[in-house]
């Protein structure tokens, strides 16, 4: 990590990958995926992620410690934390990744007891095991942790990146290759356009799967992985910061956005804002901030467990807080090192890289999607994630100049939705303006900030397998 002698940490945003799961496919195009679950491997992944950062931002000795957090020494303080959790397309992955994290970052304290009127002390269970809250950002409720799910301009996206000549010219080189592959993979099919899954069920097996690991070439899965890291760069990516491509962390912005104004905000209390991904928005956001450009990092999948800790920085000699990069992949890295930024208007000169909140958030504010019902109109979407109702009702506020849903309202959103004609019919009462997605179930504190974060809900997951080294 990089010399922090000349300013002080006020708070930190993590984004943090799930750990090690099972088996898992998802579509090439849309990206729909199944259902799979975490594994030991996984949960302890998370456990050691959280107890890092538990040790760094939350150790009062340590020269990263948060200031004016709650230490590690004392009980968990949720007024000083929001903890989100996508909840899409794999099952409970994500969300037993960040409850394993948190469980690492607070872990038990000591037992307390409680004398009844009877006489008799009862024991807190688990020996003092903190319950951490973690909201659930459902799928069909918010989409800023899966801006890519069920996005029909996304798809066409990707449906432009398998025919371009550059796709094609790599599926004839790979050829060979790929039939080499055929006798390892079980009957899936080997074509590039599937590489993200041929190299998912050879990472999992080469973790899980003793024969399988003794009898594939080592070098097969180092080409896997080279490609699928190709593959999956090019899908979450874009050549502009607003295109298509990036959408992943372009609806994840908001929420970004919105933490750091709020802990550079000492009255608003927040020191640690916590969301727990997949592997994919870390693609979009590596592209916008210029880290693979500069060649901080390489164009690839980040490994199981790898973290973003964006520290807010406070100097001594600028009034204005800093953002530092620090990024850790997986086990790969025994601790969280230092990445410059390049983004436009940032050209990452000063000591440590060190960039003012005011121009990381002007940089990223434009490209934001802050609402659904702006992500309909982006991806096209007509009917699904509550567009229908969206449309409708935006269509009838345009001439009655209604105010905007409110983020308790738009919580709202989501089951309810589904049930396209009802929702319809009651859209000109409810959605007569556009909504901003809000408090997910677990929500436990109003944003701070003038935008509405695209904010969450609960279960369902989403995730992968990749590497800049392995996942």
């Amino acid at each position: 990590m990089a010399d922090n002698s000349d300013s002080n940490v006020i708070g930190v945003v993590v984004i943090a990958r799930h750990g090690d799961r099972q088996g898992f496919y998802q579509d090439p195009t849309t990206y729909t995926s199944s259902s799979t679950a975490i594994t030991p491997l996984g949960e302890q992944e998370e456990f050691q992620l959280g107890s890092l950062i538990r040790s760094i931002y939350l150790n009062e000795s340590s020269p990263s410690f948060i200031q004016g957090a709650t230490p590690s020494t004392q009980l968990f303080n949720q007024s000083q934390v929001i903890a989100r959790a996508d909840a899409g397309d794999e099952g409970f992955v994500i969300y037993d990744s960040a409850i394993a994290l948190v469980q690492g970052l607070w872990p038990p304290m000591t037992t307390s007891t409680d004398l009844l009127a009877n006489g008799s002390t009862i024991e807190s269970p688990l020996g003092g095991f903190q319950y951490i809250p973690v909201e659930s950002v459902e799928l069909d409720q918010d989409v800023s942790l899966e801006g890519f799910a069920e996005c029909p301009t996304f798809d066409n996206h990707n449906d432009a990146f398998y025919n371009s000549s550059g796709f094609l010219q790599m599926q004839a080189e790979e050829q060979p290759f790929l039939n080499e592959l055929v006798p390892f993979l079980d009957g899936r099919p080997v074509t590039l356009e599937n590489m993200w899954n041929i190299f998912d069920y050879m990472n999992v097996q080469s973790i899980h799967n003793a024969t399988f690991f003794n009898n594939t070439p080592p070098e097969f899965l180092v080409q896997a992985r080279y490609l699928a890291n190709w593959h999956e760069y090019n899908i979450f990516s874009d050549t502009t910061p607003s295109g298509i491509g990036n959408i992943a962390i372009r609806t994840m912005f908001p929420s970004i956005l919105d933490a750091m104004q709020e802990i550079t905000n000492s009255s608003s209390g927040l020191k640690i804002h916590y969301s727990a991904i997949s592997y994919k928005p870390f693609l979009s956001l590596f592209n916008v901030t210029g880290v693979i450009n500069n060649g901080a990092l390489p164009e690839g999948i980040v490994n199981y467990a790898a973290a973003v800790v964006y520290e807010i920085r406070q100097s001594s000699s600028s009034s204005e807080p800093v953002i530092r990069m620090q990024f850790k992949n997986g086990t790969d890295d025994a601790t969280f090192r230092t990445i410059p930024m390049t983004f436009p208007g940032w050209d990452g000169t000063t000591s440590g890289s060190d960039v003012p909140v005011s121009t990381f958030i002007n940089a990223f504010e434009p490209i934001t999607i802050n609402d659904t019902l702006t992500w309909c109109n982006i991806c096209q979407q007509t009917t699904e994630r509550g567009c229908a109702a969206l449309i409708a009702g935006s269509s009838t506020s345009a001439s009655a100049h209604h105010d905007k849903i409110s983020p308790v309202g738009a919580g709202f959103l989501g089951a309810g939705l589904t049930i396209v004609v009802i929702a319809a019919a009651i859209g000109v009462l409810i959605f007569l303006g556009v909504l901003t997605t809000g408090a997910g179930k677990a929500r436990r504190r109003g944003s701070a900030g003038a935008r509405k974060a695209v904010h969450s809900d609960e279960h369902e997951l989403e995730s992968e397998a990749g590497s800049l080294g392995k996942a």
